[in-house]
């Protein structure tokens, strides 16, 4: 009887902080804080997935900020470094479910350039949360509605990027970071891959 009690009890000590942090108080969420989201959205998937949401008439918030890239794949840590420096409050990619991309293996690097920056933030202080990941076919607007109300909700609820400086626009910025491997929102689809290995 007396084992089954100190059983119990250090069950209940272990589960405890568990408890305590699940019943933590959330940050107040400001609800006048609209917060500026940058989207590196490969051009096959996640871009046909955005104009398909938008045909089914699907809402999602509109302080989404799309930039185009012909695969994942592209997308280096400095691009979404460079996003969050310039005051972007959250940067997430939007690729190719895994085992689809076009380019084979582009949306795989993307996800390791995503981890990493995950890491360097954790390290100067910022949330990790403010970047993320989301694997997507052309077919799912629905998809991609829901990751961008469900990224907003995150974003909102860590609010700002205390690095914000106000003039300066974290869209142009990771647009310039990114040179010519953006591409124009009404641009002509690239060439298919060729062969294996193509790296993007």
């Amino acid at each position: 009887m007396a084992e089954a009690e100190v059983k119990t009890a250090a069950e209940g000590g272990a589960a405890a902080p568990e408890a305590a942090e699940a019943e933590a108080p959330k940050k107040p969420v400001d609800p006048s804080f609209e917060p500026e989201i940058i989207v590196f959205a490969c051009h096959y998937c996640a871009y046909a997935a955005a104009d398909l949401a938008g045909s089914m008439r699907l809402q999602y918030p509109s302080n989404i900020r799309m930039i185009k890239l012909p695969c994942t794949g592209k997308l280096e840590v400095i691009h979404l470094m460079r996003a969050i420096e310039a005051g972007a409050d959250g940067v997430y990619a939007a690729g190719c479910l895994e085992g689809e991309c076009h380019y084979l293996k582009g949306n795989l690097w993307a996800r390791k350039r995503v981890t990493k920056v995950k890491e360097l933030l954790a390290e100067v202080g910022l949330e990790p949360e403010r970047v993320e990941m989301y694997n997507m076919s052309s077919a799912m607007g629905a998809k991609f509605a829901e990751s961008a109300t469900e990224f907003t909700e995150r974003i909102k609820q860590l609010g700002p990027n205390p690095v914000k400086r106000p003039g300066v626009s974290a869209h142009a910025a990771a647009r310039e970071a990114l040179g010519d491997v953006a591409m124009a929102d009404d641009g002509p689809p690239p060439a298919a891959p060729a062969g294996e290995g193509n790296q993007p």
